[in-house]
């Protein structure tokens, strides 16, 4: 497990009431670090595990918002400022399936217009508005961002829909890598299966338990592998950046 001395830094990770968010807060606050956490506004998790973080004595703060609402986005960047003085770092993880079991790409009628907007505005568009409010406190810091894609943006997986925000994910990465440079970083992960975070449970089990025995490392990731890698291009990889890290256990043959 790789550390750095992060006292005095402040990082804001949406979608952190719960797997690879909630796993990169308690990475980043173990090592000093201040951690603004968003979900969505009155999700009792939320503050469930703030409290308990700074129970433990971290340094975190809430920050509730709903990632497709601008309005909510732009308060919630200013709260997290006015808290800590500053923002070094960006973790751009919120995001949804928008369906309890993967969709087949011919099923168009369960992948109607409203799909397609609500995952896009979560998805895709809003790690466009964290990015573009954070965007001077980030430039000010020389701070560093991460999105959290996923391999569908790669291979497909869960729908088409959410696989093509996933891979405009990544194609954005290395927009915005351009568009901030060489002032901040931007990097991001495609995880595969997070055991753990209850989305694995949207697949077949038998299924799915076939495809990790495929993978070399015989195993479902977990929201402290993911989060392990997000601490590494946030702390560490001054030279990293415009790229898309698959952290997927090898891949399945």
């Amino acid at each position: 497990m790789i550390t750095a001395e992060l006292s005095g830094k402040v990082a804001l990770v949406t979608g952190a009431a719960s797997g690879i968010g909630l796993a990169t807060v308690e990475r980043l606050a173990a090592n000093g670090c201040n951690v603004a956490m968003n979900d969505l506004a009155g999700n009792p998790r939320l503050d469930q595990e703030m409290a308990r973080l700074r129970s433990a004595g971290f340094e975190v703060q809430a920050v509730g918002a709903d990632v497709s609402q601008p309005e909510q986005v732009d308060a919630m960047i200013e709260q997290a400022v006015q808290h800590f003085g500053r923002l070094d770092f960006l973790v751009n993880n919120a995001a949804t399936p928008g369906t309890t079991a993967p969709i087949p790409p011919d099923d168009f009628e369960r992948q109607d217009e409203a799909f397609w907007a609500k995952l896009v505005s979560i998805n895709q568009i809003g790690p466009y508005r964290c990015l573009k409010a954070a965007a001077p406190h980030l430039r000010q810091a020389k701070g560093a961002v991460v999105n959290v894609a996923s391999t569908a943006g790669l291979y497909g997986g869960s729908s088409s829909v959410y696989a093509s925000t996933k891979a405009a994910l990544i194609l954005l990465t290395k927009e915005w890598a351009h568009a901030l440079g060489p002032d901040v970083r931007v990097n991001a992960i495609a995880p595969n299966v997070v055991e753990g975070s209850g989305w694995e449970c949207r697949f077949d089990p038998a299924a799915l338990a076939e495809s990790v025995a495929e993978l070399p490392l015989r195993r479902a990731g977990k929201p402290e592998d993911y989060a392990e890698v997000i601490f590494y291009l946030l702390a560490g990889a001054p030279y990293i950046t415009g790229q898309t890290i698959v952290v997927d256990g090898g891949g399945a043959r």
